[in-house]
C-alpha cells in the first residue's frame, strides 16, 4: 500500500476536481408540487441529486468541466433526465446485498422470504441512486436501511393479513394459525401467573 500511496502534498492545484451539489443546470418545472418547500420542488424530478464538477484552470479560475443529467459538451450539450443510471456492477452489488440480508437469522425463516427480497430489490432500483453524498459518506448504511425497511414493511403487511385470516377462522369456529394459538396460550399463562401473584 505504501508503495502506491499518493502524497496529497504533491497533487497540483489544477489536478483537483470539486463536486458541487447544485440545481443550477436543472430546468424549472413550476407547478410540479402543490406546496414547494425546497429548491428541488421547483425543478424537474430527478433519479439522483444533481451536481457539477469544477476544476482550476491555468489562471486559477474555477471552470465547470462536467454536469450530472447532461449529454454532450459543456457549451453545446443539453439536459437529459435519463442520462446517468445504475451500472451493471452496482446492480449486482444490490442483488448480493439483498441475498445476504435475506439469510440473517431474524428474516430467513419466513415463507415469504422471496417476496421480501423482491420488494427490497424493487426499492433499491427506485431510490438506490438518490444517496446524497453531501449529507453522508456512507452509502452502504443507506442501502442497508433501504433493504431493512423493505423487509420490515413486507413482514408487517403479511402479519396484518395473517391476523385477518385468523379472525375469520375463529369467527367460523375453526382453528387459527399456530402463531395465534401459541400467542393465546402464552397470554393465558401470563394471566395465570399474575392471578397467582395477586393471591
Amino acid at each position: 500500500m505504501a508503495e502506491f500511496a499518493v502524497d496529497y502534498r504533491k497533487i497540483e492545484k489544477n489536478e483537483l476536481i470539486f463536486r458541487i451539489m447544485t440545481f443550477d443546470h436543472i430546468p424549472a418545472e413550476p407547478g410540479r408540487k402543490k406546496n414547494p418547500k425546497t429548491v428541488a420542488d421547483h425543478k424537474t424530478k430527478l433519479n439522483f441529486p444533481p451536481f457539477q464538477h469544477y476544476k482550476f484552470d491555468d489562471d486559477d479560475n474555477l471552470v465547470c468541466v462536467g454536469k450530472s443529467h447532461w449529454e454532450g459538451g459543456m457549451e453545446n450539450g443539453y439536459f437529459n433526465k435519463g442520462h446517468g443510471m445504475a451500472t451493471n456492477k452496482l446492480a449486482m452489488m444490490w442483488l448480493k446485498l439483498v441475498d445476504r440480508y435475506a439469510t440473517r437469522g431474524n428474516v430467513r425463516g419466513y415463507t415469504y422470504n422471496d417476496e421480501m427480497k423482491g420488494q427490497a430489490i424493487l426499492q433499491l432500483s427506485q431510490i438506490g441512486l438518490q444517496f446524497d453524498e453531501a449529507k453522508s459518506n456512507n452509502p452502504f448504511a443507506y442501502y442497508t436501511a433501504v433493504v431493512t425497511n423493505s423487509f420490515v414493511r413486507v413482514i408487517s403487511i403479511e402479519k396484518r393479513a395473517q391476523n385477518i385470516r385468523d379472525d375469520i377462522l375463529e369467527m367460523n369456529d375453526m382453528n387459527p394459525s399456530h402463531t395465534r394459538l401459541h400467542s393465546g396460550e402464552w397470554e393465558a399463562a401470563v394471566k395465570r401467573e399474575e392471578d397467582a401473584v395477586k393471591k
